[in-house]
This record gives structure tokens, C-alpha cells and sequence, in this order.
């Protein structure tokens, strides 16, 4: 019997821990906006975190966080907010900047449209199941689920550059071997549909640059800039009713029908071959009812961990396109596409929210926009002297692991700090929540 009562006050203290209803341990703290090394600093870290972070489809929210945490002295949750305006300027200049580049291998552009077409919708959608993740979650609990999700996502990318350089090696070789024997200037094209290499050019032909009215699929554009406006009305529409009641649910759930019906008509589309993903070349025509299903949950993963974790939804995408076959060019800027319709929703979500001051969120928003811009031509460039694409790969392993270790290292350090001041360290209540 005392073994029975041992194990329910057990029981009960574990409850107490994660769940007490009239608790509440969210308190912002914003620093002033004052010129010094601190601003400088991190001005810094957000720079290169922008360059890498848009180079590799990701964003660069693992490095924003931390900086804006440790460096500037930003809440977590704040941070978090702040860090999605960043990614949303860094993500405008890189989507600016491709517009007008093409396909590596393929006469098409380097935007995946369609692709873009099958995902946006669930990762709009997940990025405001995320949002909410973020009110209840308790910091301990994010920077558990980022470390375990960060350090697999990095490990696996890491694995395919190998594997895309080994294969970018390969062909060096054989275009040196032949450029010996005919006298001929050969170069091996980056890698292709299926993770392949196996062509080579004397002479490129097709333009690397064209205009943007050329390389805009139209009809795929304004479909998702469709789907941003309604969910943006939703979400302004849910700010004016009360947090819980029955119009706050109501306009949550009507959230699904629109990114559900835009997914079907699409996944439908592939599943006929009505439409196919170019950039995958003949496997793009291929499509199994169970592989698109698992696509579209891919995609609410990756919005619900970009609006819980701060994050750009490219640390999800990314290393799904590369798995997907994509080349690293296309799967690099088709990721952050999504990504500038996902971060600009929860822009608009978390100033709602009143998770951020406006002065301090714009200024590092400039500043990653000029660095991912910086960014983008400085490795295009270096990519087109080397002849590796793997390179953007690389670059998207490092940024995941170096945001594993920031942001890991921060939230155990809080985590540490409020257990040593017996803070309140359970689920937050949403319906309490007051900005």
C-alpha cells in the first residue's frame, strides 16, 4: 500500500512539474537599442550566419537564436521571433537573387515551382501549429527536440556531400581525360536528377541568366502568393476574437481546408501526370500515392519545427530535396521559396503576438538581407571555378550542426539556470497567454 502512494505522488509531482494551469512562465525581455559592442557583435554573427544559412537553403535561425540570446540579451522566445524576420529578409534577397538563374542541368528554372507548389501549403500551416508549440512548449522541451532533429539532419547531409563530391571527383577525371585526348575544353556539369553526374559539355549552350519574365512560372506563383493571403487573413482575423473561444478554433481550423485542398490539387496533379517535378528529370514523372503522402507530412514537420524552433523550414527541406535527388543549386533555392512565404507568415504571427520590439527586428532583418545577397554571389562564383556544387551541401551540414551546438548549448544553460532557481518549467497555457 505505501508503494501504491509512493508511486502516485511520484505521479503527481511529475504532473505538477509539466502542467499547472494558473502558472504561466513566459516574461519577455528586451533590451535597449544602443550602439555598442554588442550590437556590433552581432551584427557580425548575423551576417555570416545569413550568408551561410541562405547558401544552404536553411535560413541561419540555429545561429540567429543564440546570437540574439547570448550576444544582444533577447528572451529565448523573443529570439525566436526576432530570428524569423531575419530569416525572412535573408530569404527575400536570396529568392531575388535566383530569379533570373537557371537549372544547372536542365533548361528550366532553378526554382522548383511545382515542388514549391506540393509543400508551401503544409508548411504555412504547420508554421501555425508551430507558433502556438511555441506559447506552450517549455524551453527545455525545444532544445531537446533540436538537438535530436539537428544533429541527424547534419549528419545525413554531411553523408550526401561526400557522396556528391566523390561523384563530382569522378567526373573532374574523365573531363580532364577527355579534354587530353580531343584538345577539346571540357567541363563536367554539377549534379543532376537522381544525384548523378554523367554528362559533360565542350561548350555551355544554355543561358545561365534570363529574364525574370521568362523564368516565372506564373500560374504556380500566384496560386501560392493565394494561399499566403488567406492564411494571412486568418491570422489577423483570429487576433481580434477572444484566445480559446469558439471563433479563435474556428478560424484555426479553416486553416485545413485551404492547405489541404491547394495539396491535393497538386499531389493529384503529380499522381496523374498532369504535372511533373522537372528538376528530377524522368523520376519527376514517377509518383506513389504513399510517397506523396509522406511528402506533404514532411512538410507540416517542417513548418511546425520552423514556428517552434525559430527556424527557417529549410532545415527539414533541404536535406529531403538532396535525398529527393535535387540538385544542391535547385534544392537550395526551391527550400528557401517556401521558406520566404513559411517566415513571413510567422513574421506576421509573432508581431500579433507582440513577441518582438519593431526597431531591433528590422535592423537585423537589413542585415541579413545584404549578407545573404553577399552570399549567394560569392558561392555561385567560387561554384563555378571549382566545378562543385557540393559545396552548398557542405555548407548546409555545417549551418545545421553549428545551430545544434548553439542552440542546444543555450537552452541547457537556461534549462540549468531555472532549475537552480526553482522556476516554473512545465507546458505554458495558451488560453492564458496575454501579449
Amino acid at each position: 500500500m505505501a508503494e501504491v502512494e509512493t508511486a502516485q505522488d511520484y505521479l503527481q509531482a511529475v504532473v505538477n512539474f509539466l502542467w499547472q494551469p494558473n502558472e504561466f512562465s513566459y516574461q519577455h525581455v528586451w533590451p535597449p537599442m544602443e550602439f555598442g559592442w554588442r550590437i556590433i557583435l552581432g551584427s557580425l554573427i548575423g551576417f555570416f550566419g545569413a550568408a551561410f544559412g541562405s547558401v544552404g537553403g536553411v535560413g541561419g535561425g540555429g545561429i540567429f537564436v543564440p546570437m540574439l540570446t547570448l550576444i544582444i540579451g533577447f528572451d529565448p522566445k523573443s529570439s525566436t521571433a526576432i530570428s524569423k524576420f531575419m530569416i525572412m529578409g535573408a530569404a527575400g534577397s536570396t529568392v531575388y537573387y535566383n530569379l533570373k538563374l537557371r537549372h544547372p542541368t536542365i533548361d528550366m528554372p532553378i526554382i522548383d515551382y511545382h515542388f514549391a507548389l506540393l509543400f508551401q501549403p503544409r508548411l504555412i500551416y504547420g508554421i501555425s501549429i508551430g507558433v502556438a508549440f511555441n506559447v506552450l512548449f517549455a524551453d527545455w522541451m525545444v532544445t531537446v527536440l533540436l538537438i535530436i532533429l539537428f544533429i541527424g539532419t547534419s549528419t545525413k547531409a554531411f553523408m550526401k556531400g561526400v557522396e556528391t563530391w566523390k561523384k563530382e571527383t569522378i567526373m573532374k577525371k574523365e573531363a580532364a581525360k577527355q579534354a587530353n585526348a580531343t584538345g577539346e575544353d571540357y567541363k563536367p556539369l554539377p549534379a543532376g536528377p537522381g544525384g548523378t553526374a554523367t554528362k559533360l559539355l565542350i561548350k555551355e549552350t544554355r543561358k545561365a541568366e534570363v529574364s525574370v519574365t521568362e523564368n516565372v512560372c506564373w500560374k504556380e506563383l500566384g496560386l501560392l502568393v493565394v494561399v499566403w493571403i488567406v492564411f494571412l487573413v486568418l491570422q489577423v482575423a483570429k487576433e481580434y476574437t477572444v484566445t480559446c473561444s469558439k471563433l479563435y478554433w474556428l478560424l484555426n481550423l479553416l486553416q485545413v481546408p485551404v492547405s489541404v485542398g491547394v495539396t491535393l490539387y497538386e499531389a493529384i496533379s503529380l499522381y496523374k501526370g498532369k504535372r511533373v517535378i522537372a528538376s528530377k528529370g524522368a523520376e519527376g514523372a514517377d509518383w506513389k500515392l504513399i510517397k506523396l503522402f509522406m511528402y506533404c507530412l514532411v512538410g507540416i514537420l517542417a513548418g511546425v519545427v520552423g514556428g517552434l524552433l525559430g527556424l527557417g523550414g529549410g532545415f527539414i527541406l533541404g536535406p529531403l530535396f538532396l535525398e529527393l535527388g535535387i540538385p544542391p543549386q535547385v534544392s537550395s533555392a526551391t527550400a528557401t521559396f517556401a521558406m520566404t512565404f513559411s517566415s513571413s507568415m510567422s513574421v506576421v504571427e509573432y508581431y500579433l503576438l507582440k513577441r518582438f520590439p519593431v526597431p531591433y527586428a528590422l535592423y537585423f532583418a537589413f542585415v541579413a538581407t545584404i549578407a545573404a545577397f553577399i552570399g549567394q554571389h560569392a558561392v555561385r562564383k567560387l561554384i563555378n571555378i571549382l566545378g562543385r556544387a557540393s559545396l552548398i551541401i557542405f555548407i548546409l551540414a555545417f549551418t545545421i550542426f553549428v545551430s545544434a551546438i548553439s542552440l542546444g548549448g543555450v537552452g541547457i544553460s537556461n534549462m540549468i539556470q531555472k532549475i537552480h532557481e526553482s522556476e516554473y518549467m512545465g507546458f505554458d497555457n495558451l488560453c492564458m497567454y496575454d501579449p
